[in-house]
């Protein structure tokens, strides 16, 4: 597995189409990878994840893949630096059992409505973090508790937008996480860390960060 670092041009043509349509910035992303059968879905297939990080203004992409990609297929002018990137084999490595690991998560909780069955946004805080710890139970990880409460950090980003095809519209409303967390089945938190958790994997969510424990 690969973990790539793209540092963007937020003056670039392609980088502002994107972000526009989240779509698009998919299928830029999935240009770098080599072509699959028609019948074969192109992100499972590399096991394709990515996250949209800001910083006043500037925006680093990381993508993680199955499969090395080749950034030299991006439109010129498309970064503003050479892509990094780097092995995730060591990370895989330190996945043990009551391992504690330091994570960042961009996630779309959302729950099913019983009448529409369509996908509704989890919008508050406390259903928010319920929903992460239930992806636990499924995922192989627990989230430790401090005297605040679980050991979690949640931060509102941008709304993701875009059009697949007309007349269907993308609307997710992302959020994401911040803490730490305890492996209590490696197996399964292997398999979340290396095909994501959640939906929207395609459009921004689903990639699990992982380091050390913070000590502060």
């Amino acid at each position: 597995m690969f973990l790539s670092k793209l540092t963007i041009n937020v003056h670039s043509r392609t980088f502002r189409r994107d972000y526009a349509n989240v779509h698009d910035m998919h299928r830029t992303l999935m240009s770098v990878y080599p072509d699959v059968p028609a019948d074969t879905p192109k992100r499972q297939a590399h096991g394709v994840l990515w996250r949209l990080d800001s910083n006043r203004g500037s925006y680093v992409q990381y993508v993680q893949s199955h499969t090395r990609p080749d950034w030299d297929k991006l439109p010129g002018g498309h970064l503003t630096a050479p892509a990094e990137i780097r092995t995730l084999q060591p990370v895989l490595d330190a996945i043990a059992a009551g391992r504690k690991l330091a994570f960042r998560f961009v996630a779309n909780p959302t729950r099913c409505d019983n009448k529409t069955r369509q996908r509704i946004p989890l919008r508050q805080p406390a259903d928010q973090i319920d929903w992460l710890i239930r992806q636990g139970q499924t995922h192989g990880f627990v989230i430790p508790a401090t005297a605040a409460g679980p050991d979690i950090a949640i931060t509102p980003t941008a709304t993701i937008t875009g059009r697949k095809s007309e007349p269907t519209k993308i609307t997710i409303e992302p959020v994401r996480f911040d803490g730490h967390l305890i492996v209590t089945d490696p197996a399964a938190f292997t398999d979340a860390f290396s095909n994501g958790i959640g939906r929207a994997k395609a459009y921004g969510c689903g990639l699990v960060s992982l380091a050390s424990p913070r000590t502060d």
